[in-house]
């Protein structure tokens, strides 16, 4: 009898234990969802724009935006500034007129700049890269207009194209409608991971898939377009290619042949010939729409690798650092 008291005490207690340890979990699981909630939703403001010269509630446009520094720089989607006359909404319910900074277009990133007279809190941003697929996501912004939200979810895939090479967007299931574009997607540290730019939709409403800029990104654009107003046209020399596929080590791959180049300049400098062949571009496939972007991005800071399979018939690897590409205002 005192053994069954004895197995039976401490199964009572391990089954406490284990409540107290999973409500502990939970509790503190939530606890943090709330912190990171409350740290970066002041950082996200409701952008309307509209043709009338003064302010309506009957804008043309209506979206979200993420302040990026106390001086007043906000980053947003360039998509939802349908209108001439861009408003800030803050948190705190004040309205400040926007003056665009720049925009890009490949990219979908618009920078605003307000005055405001308050203290502004610039978002934190953590490094995109460091990102992981299942890793919790909050989306926050302001979806139909209804007012600043916040939705939970997951990374459900990261480096998604979805027809635009330049952008490596994160996928997530975190609820995103329209009014969300331009918001934040922050990690379970509030931290800001992705700019809230569009979603897949059969209904034009949430359906499960929506994707975001990745921060790292952002940055990058929204430097130069503070810096310079526009993203610099970046030059590696004056060269033509063509599309071919090529058969290497028994495997088909895409490839562009050089076909013709200028004897000077970043790419020729660096010993690339007619009738090289790039098989890799940064470690991607060797496409059009790689190489493009990865000259597009080097006015951004970054370099560019090339692997080739040369005219004589060898591996190559070829790299230009961003500071020997020429940058165009």
């Amino acid at each position: 009898m005192k053994l069954f008291q004895t197995y039976f005490f401490n199964y009572i207690l391990i089954a406490f234990l284990t409540f107290c340890a999973t409500w502990y979990f939970i509790s503190n699981d939530k606890n943090k969802l709330v912190t990171a909630s409350e740290k970066s939703i002041e950082s996200v403001v409701t952008i309307s724009s509209s043709n009338s010269l003064s302010y309506s509630r009957q804008e043309n446009g209506i979206g979200s935006g993420v302040i990026f520094s106390k001086d007043g720089y906000i980053v947003t989607n360039l998509h939802i500034l349908s209108g001439q006359n861009i408003n800030v909404s803050l948190n705190n319910g004040k309205y400040y007129p926007a003056s665009i900074i720049g925009i890009d277009k490949n990219t979908d990133i618009a920078v605003l700049k307000i005055n405001a007279e308050e203290e502004l809190n610039p978002i934190n941003i953590a490094d995109s890269e460091n990102l992981k697929i299942g890793d919790r996501v909050l989306a926050i912004g302001n979806p139909y207009g209804i007012g600043i939200s916040v939705s939970n979810g997951i990374i459900s895939a990261t480096g998604r194209d979805y027809g635009n090479p330049y952008l490596q967007l994160i996928q997530t299931d975190a609820a995103i409608n329209p009014g969300n574009s331009g918001g934040a997607l922050i990690n379970e540290n509030g931290n800001l991971v992705g700019i809230n730019s569009k979603i897949f939709s059969k209904t034009g409403a949430y359906q499960g898939i929506g994707f975001a800029i990745p921060s790292n990104l952002v940055v990058q654009i929204s430097s130069e377009l503070i810096q310079f107003g526009k993203i610099r046209t970046t030059w590696i020399g004056n060269f033509r290619v063509v599309r071919i596929r090529i058969n290497l080590e028994n495997e088909i791959v895409n490839a562009l042949k050089i076909v013709e180049i200028d004897s000077f300049g970043p790419l020729y400098e660096k010993g690339v010939r007619t009738n090289d062949i790039i098989i890799e571009i940064n470690e991607e496939a060797g496409t059009w729409n790689n190489l493009s972007k990865s000259i597009r991005f080097a006015g951004l800071g970054n370099d560019i690798k090339l692997k080739l399979f040369t005219r004589n018939k060898e591996y190559k690897l070829v790299e230009i650092n961003s500071d020997q590409i020429k940058k165009i205002n």
